[in-house]
């Protein structure tokens, strides 16, 4: 299992293996998180409505 993505960036250049930034333009950010203002965040669910009035 890889290694978890750091909470925040540093903004180092070249940037490490476990920068959000990276993973998120990678691909390889765990599910469920996205990077907002260079920290990591976890993603509210979306709660849809299922119930349509037809």
């Amino acid at each position: 299992m890889p290694k978890p993505p750091k909470k925040k960036c540093c903004s180092d250049k070249p940037a490490c293996k476990r920068c959000p930034l990276r993973m998120l333009k990678e691909g390889t950010l765990p599910e469920g998180y996205t990077v907002k203002k260079r920290k990591l965040v976890k993603v509210k669910k979306d709660k849809t409505r299922t119930d349509v009035a037809a």
